[in-house]
């Protein structure tokens, strides 16, 4: 049965390769003051950095600074930025970068309107953030979908923590989307990237059974085929238009809620992946690539088979012939082969120094006292069982 649902995106996106001559005009709408928020200064290096700070000078913004932001994004680092929006009374924040740059503007706006400036207690509470500074995003990676949703995830490395922000006040009010600030991504990032947006539609929707429109099924299956057939050329081809564009409209369409129509998941993946990235902080889309296989395997049975054998007729393009149990093997083979052969991505998690001395911790937390649901629902000694099957 298909479930109510509301949905409401009032992000603003200027999708395009001449769209920031009309950065100014937005941010305006807000006010004077812009806090800059970038990560490790690969915007300086492609000259990106010079042209936005130019453009905002030349139109009377005042521009502050917080970089260095993290790739799993600390709460110290989005502390740091709160302290600056109140010590200088910003008015908006312009994120510059990836998914990690974007939400940790999002935990900067959350945390700059409370008392006490500090993002974590909104983040370990589960706080619905319905208050924040507005935050404007200029993308450089096709990846999380952050730059069109109402979430972000926050790392606290003092305690192994790695937890999603959510909130209506976090959707950008506007993000400008240019595939050609994404040429320079490295070939990694664009790997990781790319498998992080085919997890979001796999992982968060896809496996819903009847709670879903045959539209929106359709829509999921088309966005996973724009990545499997895109992202090989962007790798091969980085300046490749049309392959970047495809990868970060696929970016947005992934995860601002067109793709959900009331579905509910408990986007199992993601929440292993995240334990993965709390405690060795690795690149998340990585991760996600090393334990979305095995967690099909994982949850293959007689009820699962038949749509996760129609995920291989449709985006792998698998024969129909088969039965629904060896077809939805030959699906898992097909997506083990896009992360590890097409994508280039190493298999296992020894690969990454990573061994089974947290994993019981690990398994404990991405339940949270309870289980993941999904198509099929795992306890802590089930998400263990997979992590071990990474190694």
């Amino acid at each position: 049965m298909i479930n109510d649902f509301i949905f409401h995106n009032p992000d603003k996106v200027y999708f395009g390769k001449n769209q920031l001559e009309h950065l100014p005009e937005e941010l305006l709408k807000f006010g004077k003051k812009v806090l800059l928020v970038y990560g490790g200064g690969s915007i300086k290096k492609n000259g990106l950095y010079n042209t936005i700070t130019e453009l905002l000078k030349a139109n009377d913004l005042t521009v502050f600074e917080l970089a260095g932001v993290e790739p799993n994004p600390r709460h110290t680092t989005a502390n740091k930025g709160a302290q600056i929006c109140k010590n200088e009374n910003i008015d908006v924040i312009l994120a510059v970068g990836g998914g990690s740059t974007i939400d940790c503007a999002k935990g900067v706006a959350a945390a700059a309107v409370t008392e006490s400036g500090d993002v974590w207690p909104l983040v370990s509470n589960q706080v619905w953030v319905t208050k924040a500074l507005p935050i404007v995003a200029i993308l450089t990676n096709a990846a999380t979908g952050s730059e069109m949703d109402a979430w972000a995830v926050i790392s606290n490395m003092d305690t192994n923590e790695k937890i999603g922000l959510g909130g209506s006040a976090l959707i950008p009010k506007v993000a400008f989307e240019n595939p050609e600030l994404s040429f320079s991504l490295p070939t990694y990032q664009t790997a990781c990237g790319a498998f992080d947006i085919f997890n979001h539609v796999l992982d968060n929707y896809y496996l819903a059974g009847d709670a879903t429109f045959d539209m929106i099924l359709e829509f999921q299956e088309a966005v996973m085929r724009a990545v499997v057939k895109w992202a090989p050329i962007a790798m091969k081809e980085p300046d490749h238009y049309e392959a970047r564009a495809n990868l970060m409209w696929a970016s947005s369409m992934a995860l601002n809620t067109v793709l959900d129509a009331g579905t509910v998941h408990g986007c199992a993946c993601h929440a292993m992946e995240h334990e993965l990235s709390a405690y060795y902080d690795i690149t998340h889309g990585h991760g996600l690539a090393i334990v979305t296989p095995r967690w099909l395997a994982y949850i293959l049975n007689e009820t699962t088979a038949p749509a996760i054998y129609r995920l291989g007729v449709r985006v792998f393009d698998i024969p129909q012939n088969l039965s629904a149990m060896n077809g939805a093997k030959k699906a898992i083979e097909a997506v083990a082969n896009f992360c590890f052969n097409t994508l280039g991505l190493t298999a296992n998690l020894s690969d990454l120094g990573i061994d089974e001395k947290h994993f019981k911790a690990m398994a404990n937390h991405a339940c949270a006292g309870s289980v993941i649901s999904g198509p099929k629902e795992l306890a802590p000694a089930d998400v263990e069982a997979i992590y071990k099957m990474c190694l």
